[in-house]
């Protein structure tokens, strides 16, 4: 797809989502209108996957380690095919394999469950170290949260990237500058960022990642080291009474609200 038929997409995920959390009454829908722009180029344009065959063996492979926002993960694997659309319709409700934090023994397309927040990118390390290993040609992604790296799990992954000299990995931070219940500035601010992963020996690119063309051109990038995209995104992009505001970390929408940004993203379809 091109940038264009790509934004289009991506407004189709986040107003599904946005029914999805509004009707399950339950959700994180500030990280996950951030992300849904990465998730929209990574699945629609970047990876190499067949939904038909979810496991097969050259396919590329893509962690959410922010698990919380698993709602934006579903709608894309449904809108790409991985599962029935209609079945979105289940997030939350009892007996549905789409729970609060994806599972990869219940939906398929997902490669690791995550939730506990740091653990994400040491699973993804240890996929691309396998592909170096057996000699296999895909490339591993994973995408965190700004507040998840203050895990110091994430810093010995990550030291152990530039040790192995993963090449066939790409990390990308979700920096939209919050967490739950602050700013990523009021509890133990990592910024910036970038100078900090090139400490380690990652090659790093800062991007606006609510940008269309500069997400895929950095999704793309192929260099010599393990490669970090620090993405600058809003949290709530989209909507502009969640836009970067903290209590729309893991908050519902009420019916007036809803109404409202129902409104606002059907008008930019």
């Amino acid at each position: 797809m091109n940038t264009t038929e790509l934004e289009r997409v991506a407004r189709e995920i986040r107003l599904r989502d946005l029914q999805a959390v509004f009707e399950a009454g339950a959700g994180h829908i500030g990280g996950e209108m951030s992300v849904i722009d990465i998730l929209t180029a990574l699945y629609f344009r970047v990876l190499n996957v067949w939904p038909d065959q979810p496991k097969h063996p050259d396919r590329d492979r893509f962690v959410l380690s922010k698990g919380h926002t698993a709602c934006a993960l579903y709608v894309t694997l449904a809108k790409r095919g991985f599962i029935p659309e209609e079945e979105i319709s289940t997030f939350l409700q009892p007996h549905s394999r789409l729970n609060g934090h994806p599972n990869c023994n219940k939906v398929p397309g997902v490669e690791t469950n995550t939730g506990p927040l740091g653990h994400g990118l040491p699973v993804a390390i240890g996929m691309a170290k396998a592909a170096k290993l057996s000699g296999a040609k895909y490339h591993t992604y994973v995408v965190t949260g700004d507040g998840e790296m203050q895990e110091g799990s994430n810093w010995e992954a990550i030291m152990a990237a530039a040790q192995f000299k993963l090449d066939n990995l790409t990390l990308v931070i979700d920096h939209n500058r919050f967490q739950q219940g602050a700013a990523l500035a009021e509890t133990n601010d990592l910024a910036p960022l970038r100078p900090k992963l090139e400490a380690f020996d990652w090659e790093v690119t800062e991007i606006n990642g609510n940008n269309m063309s500069e997400v895929v051109s950095a999704l793309e990038y192929r260099g010599s080291r393990p490669h970090c995209i620090v993405a600058h995104t809003n949290k709530g992009h989209g909507i502009s009474f969640m836009q970067d505001r903290v209590d729309w970390h893991h908050k519902v929408p009420s019916k007036e609200q809803y109404e409202i940004a129902l409104a606002e993203l059907s008008e930019a379809l």
